[in-house]
């Protein structure tokens, strides 16, 4: 039996909207119009980590290695760090308005936002932290269309992990409540080391001994 194909969005290089109509994605997961948050989660048999951008899915790529390690080193910091009123979440969608459902490789939550075991999803302004790391399938998504959704939702800070020369750099933003836009405050190369949201110092070059 042949391997299942794997569907991803590109988006414009100009405003980060959705461009693919996925025409070769099964009728039950396509509706002229886009969903709602509402009817996305009502959706069965969705490919993991499928998210919903401006009511269109979005289906993700193969991770490569790159991306798992790095992930790995970023949320086994913050979960030996993490303070009692906050929970480290991996990989949960974050709900932003009617037609926004992105999925962050990492947030940060309130303890008492998470709810039960049931829980699917997160209002986005009860997130205090979303971590973006960066694959080639993703890259429109995290620069451009995912700060402005966080941004807009409330997200109060956002880390954007990119690779260069096989190394991860976290560019770090804080948003501004006015403006309901991000503010680079930092990009960190060897070392990620902030007070906000909580004291967090990170060894990125530990990612070669993983």
């Amino acid at each position: 039996m042949g391997a299942e194909p794997v569907y991803y969005g590109r988006f414009d290089d100009d405003n980060g909207q959705v461009m693919d109509r996925y025409e070769d994605i099964p009728a039950r997961w396509r509706k002229p119009g886009g969903f709602t948050v509402d009817e996305f989660f009502e959706l069965e048999d969705l490919p993991p980590h499928t998210e919903l951008i401006d009511g269109e899915l979005v289906f993700v790529a193969a991770q490569r290695m790159f991306h798992m390690a790095v992930l790995r080193c970023v949320e086994r910091a913050l979960l030996d760090s993490v303070p009692k009123h906050l929970e480290v979440i991996r990989e949960m969608n974050i709900v932003i308005g009617t037609r926004q459902a992105p999925e962050p490789d990492l947030s940060l939550v309130p303890v008492e936002a998470v709810g039960d075991w049931d829980t699917t999803r997160f209002p986005a302004e009860v997130v205090v932290l979303a971590v973006e790391v960066e694959s080639p399938d993703s890259l429109k998504r995290d620069r451009i269309r995912k700060v402005r959704l966080y941004a807009e939702g409330g997200v109060q800070h956002y880390w954007r992990v990119e690779r260069q020369d096989d190394r991860p750099v976290v560019h770090v933003y804080e948003l501004d409540p006015v403006a309901r836009a991000y503010v680079l405050t930092g990009v960190h190369h060897e070392r990620l080391k902030v007070s906000v949201p909580y004291d967090i110092d990170i060894d990125l070059t530990q990612l070669a001994r993983i």
